[in-house]
């Protein structure tokens, strides 16, 4: 099962999130699951990067049971804080779609 966790600071904005486990919905390369865990998580840290130009610190560990933590710099810019946390909580949405449909392979805490 992949665990998923997001951090918050005292203005409930995102500061980080971290993704633990692997789906095992189906064999490797058939996994639904674990294809639109990653492709929501790297296409946002793609989108913080391209297009809120911000560089999280991302530690990805994917030999290890699967694991990846984002946590976000501080973010002094109003235009950059407002599209980084449009991104992050567009993650968490996709995630928690994804959880409906799947909770049995995805829990998010």
């Amino acid at each position: 099962m992949i665990q998923a966790a997001f951090d918050y600071d005292n203005a409930d904005r995102i500061i980080g999130f971290k993704l633990t486990g692997h789906a095992d919905s189906a064999p490797y390369g058939s996994d639904i699951v674990c294809s639109a865990v990653s492709a929501l998580s790297i296409s946002t840290v793609n989108g913080l990067s391209t297009v809120a130009s911000i560089e999280p610190v991302v530690v990805s560990k994917p030999d290890e049971g699967g694991f990846l933590s984002v946590r976000m710099p501080p973010v002094d810019d109003y235009i950059q804080d407002r599209i980084s946390q449009a991104l992050l909580q567009s993650f968490q949405n996709g995630l928690l779609d994804v959880e409906k449909q799947y909770s049995e392979y995805l829990r998010i805490n």
